[in-house]
């Protein structure tokens, strides 16, 4: 008997049991949503998906493992670059009001650019621009800390992202790529997360796919993880292209999710299993 053959057959009749349970065989599918037509009283953050360990991770102030990187992101918005750079701190107020609320609005428009610039992309144009240095890696730990510094400073705030005339355009290719099928899956984002959000694959549970809790601790990373990270595992689970990180079509998505999750408050750091 050859294992190996029935053993691979298996796999892919798993596969398929999977599509046809989740996916309609409309191959034609297109999405026709608008800004008025999003409903948002039906909206769950990922919280209310995982298991009861892990809110209470998430929630106890001591535990939460994504805390150390709010911390490590303190010093470097304090720290200066030199002995002549100001710290993010001197142009933001010892008091960090000013940006309490910020990360509501993000991803945006950066009239300098004319391109969607999302809370990463800010913090390095600041670096570059008036601390005149290079700007930290995307999933760096310098990187990584000082948006869930930032974005932590919101926590409790509702998202509350605004789409322009100018955010439009990137707004629509973000929403387009949420629900066009790709890869050799031949899946949707939101065949996951908006036909079967609440069920089971692989021993997880599908959340809504909400964006509020990023930066986020995953507990299958063991350490903390941005949401582009998050969307190139999506992109390698349904063998599909994946893009860098930072790149055009994942701030356009991001912008989609981010006023996807309009109402439902910011949790950074989450953690997730």
């Amino acid at each position: 008997m050859n294992t190996g053959y029935i053993l691979h057959s298996s796999c892919w009749l798993i596969t398929y049991a999977f599509i046809l349970i989740s996916i309609n065989t409309n191959a034609n599918e297109t999405a026709e949503r608008t800004l008025n037509e999003r409903t948002l009283n039906k909206e769950r953050s990922g919280f209310y998906f995982q298991s009861n360990n892990t809110q209470a991770l998430q929630n106890d102030s001591f535990a939460n493992p994504g805390l150390l990187w709010v911390d490590s992101g303190q010093q470097w918005f304090s720290k200066r670059p030199d002995n002549i750079t100001p710290a993010c701190q001197h142009c933001h107020n010892q008091d960090k009001k000013p940006l309490v609320g910020a990360a509501t609005l993000y991803p945006q428009y950066d009239s300098t650019t004319k391109k969607l610039m999302n809370i990463e992309q800010r913090i390095n144009r600041c670096r570059t621009q008036y601390q005149h240095q290079p700007p930290f890696p995307y999933e760096s730990n310098e990187l990584l800390s000082l948006t869930a510094y930032v974005s932590n400073l919101s926590k409790g705030m509702p998202f509350n992202v605004n789409i322009t005339d100018n955010e439009k355009p990137f707004f629509e290719r973000g929403r387009d790529f949420f629900y066009q099928r790709r890869g050799q899956m031949n899946l949707a984002c939101h065949h996951c997360h908006e036909w079967n959000a609440g069920k089971k694959l692989r021993g997880d549970t599908l959340s809504q796919g909400h964006s509020n809790g990023y930066p986020i601790y995953r507990l299958e990373w063991q350490t903390l993880g941005s949401l582009h990270r998050r969307l190139r595992f999506c992109n390698t689970g349904v063998r599909a292209e994946t893009y860098p990180l930072g790149s055009e079509e994942y701030v356009n998505l991001e912008l989609f999710l981010a006023w996807r999750a309009n109402q439902l408050l910011i949790e950074t750091p989450a953690v997730r299993r």
